[in-house]
Order: C-alpha cells, then structure tokens, then sequence
C-alpha cells in the first residue's frame, strides 16, 4: 500500500518542475491528486499521464493569484474526494536578478501575489475543512534564498522568509486541531523557471549555481517530491512547523558565487 493511499491532495503550480513532480509522486503513492496550475495544456497532460498508469488525478484551472481561483480548487477537490488532506502550495515565480531599486511596484506586487499571498490563500481555504475533519497537513514551498542572500533577489527571498514565518506560527496556532504544517526550501533544482533564468542571464548561472552546492551538482525535482511525501505522510506525524532544507548543502556552505562574469 503506498504511504498517502486514500488521501486527497491539491497541489498549486502543478504541471510543471516541482509541481509536477509532487503530483506525480503523491499519485503514485496512492493520493487522489487534484493539480491546479494557470497552464491549462500541460496541466491536463499531467493528469492524462497519471491515469493512463491508473492512478487517480483531476485537474483544476488555477491562477494562484486570483483568490476565486484558489478557493474553487481546494472546494472542487472537497466536493469530489469527500475531504481534504494534503495541501501543497508550490505554486511561484522568480522576478529578480536586480537591485532592488530597479524593481517596479508592479514587478513586486506581482511576485507577492503569486509567491506569498497565494499561500495566506491557499492555506485560509484549506484549514477549515482539515480542522473539521481533526487532520491534514500543508507544505508549503519555501526556498534557500530565504536562508541566505543572493544578489539580485531581495523581494523573492523577502517572500520565501515570510513563508517560512507563516508556516510557524500557523504550525503553532493549528497543531492542536491535528493540522501538520510545514515548508521545504529547496535548493537550486533543474525546473523550466531555472532554464528561463539561465535563458536570460547566461551559462555563467548554471556553473555558478553547480558550484555553490557542496554536493557538486543541482537538484532533481523527484528529490523535492519525495521530501513533500514525507511531510505528507504518516511517517512525519510528530513533525511540524519545520523548514526542511533539500539544498544539496548550499545554505551550510560560505556564500561564495563563482564564475558571475
């Protein structure tokens, strides 16, 4: 029997990178996973990939940024599994590699929206239903930028400490409803937002970022995934309110960048 059998899951930014990879392994492990993404193309892939192998999966159009949105997915999925279980807010962008004096109000209001306040979302429509039912658990994604700096990325790493925060104090707050909440903060991981970065910046980005891990290269999106089942799981019941860090060692290593020219 697979650890999350019978569990209903959503998952926000899920047809690609992380997203997908979380979807697919929470699937495979036995959860009825309800993905949410705004690309309706590939997110109706994904759930076609995943019942061709039999495993139980419905996509839902999401634009995290949009509060209706958000709200419609998590009841969709109450309304067809029956409860809710497992919540994954993965959904995010990267805007950065600037000075923060060069970044637009609208540059910032667009990445809190997607980055911060879809999780606050996510997380008030969720917990209703998981404190009725006495039981669930919330991932939220976090990332190594809100543990150490980098040049260029203030207001992401801003959003990613302030998500790590969240998860805290409402581990704290809902821990005695049964309600497990925790973040992961991945390290740099080969997802198509990294290539978009890599696209614009240049290579010197992807030997610097193999450089920064201890571990000598980057991450896989099924390294995060199996993390998120973890928390997920049974196996975790004693664990919440942590940031689990899966950074290949980049965040307890100097905060040298090499090879940035």
């Amino acid at each position: 029997m697979g650890r999350l059998q019978g569990k209903i899951a959503v998952v926000t930014g899920a047809a690609d990178g992380i997203g997908h990879a979380i979807s697919e392994a929470m699937a495979t492990e036995g959860a009825h996973v309800f993905a949410g993404d705004i690309d309706d193309r590939k997110g109706e892939a994904l759930v076609a990939e995943l019942k061709a192998k039999g495993l139980a999966a419905d996509y839902v159009h999401c634009d995290v940024s949009a509060e209706a949105d958000i709200r419609n997915l998590i009841q969709t999925a109450v309304d067809k599994g029956g409860r809710l279980d497992i919540l994954v807010n993965n959904a995010a962008i990267a805007i950065g590699g600037m000075p923060v004096y060069e970044m637009t109000d609208d540059q910032w209001h667009r990445l809190i929206a997607v980055n911060l306040t879809s999780v606050f979302r996510g997380c008030k429509f969720a917990l209703p239903h998981m404190i009725r039912q006495k039981g669930g658990a919330i991932i939220n994604m976090a990332s190594a930028q809100g543990h150490v700096g980098l040049d260029g990325w203030t207001a992401y790493a801003g959003a990613k400490g302030a998500v790590m925060s969240m998860t805290r104090q409402m581990a704290v707050e809902f821990g005695p409803h049964n309600v497990r909440i925790n973040s992961i903060s991945p390290g740099t991981i080969a997802t198509p937002m990294n290539d978009k970065i890599v696209a614009e910046q240049g290579d010197h980005i992807a030997r610097a970022w193999v450089k920064m891990h201890p571990i000598g290269r980057i991450g896989k999106t099924s390294e995060i995934a199996e993390a998120a089942v973890y928390l997920a799981s049974d196996a975790a019941g004693f664990t919440t309110g942590i940031d689990l860090r899966v950074d290949g060692g980049l965040t307890a290593a100097p905060r040298f960048v090499p090879d940035l020219v």
